[in-house]
């Protein structure tokens, strides 16, 4: 049981830090992405880079659950179902900022794109 808890809460410490490092990147390398965040004024391109970097977090995030856990162990499942109970809120209060399509989209692929870390940690490592 330890096991599980420890590989959740590293999978989305690990979510934190790669939407983290990644939107860094963003607000360095992409003129004017600041501002945009800000005031939640992105363009279609900023906001399929936000959705790009909510993949590789969950993606990411997926793959150290396995590393930790096994890849079809319940730990996976429980960060995908906790990705999006966190996120939930967050992007009912955002709702009128961005449009339907970027919502559901996102929040759809937290648990799926979870999976597929694990799935791919499973495939590298044969386990």
């Amino acid at each position: 049981m330890m096991k599980i808890i420890a590989a959740v809460i590293a999978g989305l410490i690990t979510w934190i830090l790669v939407a983290t490092a990644v939107n860094l990147l963003l607000r360095i390398l992409w003129r004017h992405y600041h501002e945009a965040e800000i005031g939640f004024n992105f363009t279609l391109g900023m906001m399929i880079a936000r959705l790009t970097l909510g993949a590789v977090s969950s993606i990411c995030g997926g793959f150290v659950v396995a590393w930790i856990a096994k890849a079809n162990s319940a730990a996976v499942k429980v960060t995908g179902l906790a990705l999006l109970v966190l996120f939930v809120p967050n992007h009912y209060l955002l709702w009128h900022k961005f449009p339907v399509w970027y919502h559901l989209t996102f929040l759809v692929s937290l648990f799926p794109l979870t999976m597929l870390g694990a799935i791919l940690k499973a495939r590298r490592t044969g386990r």
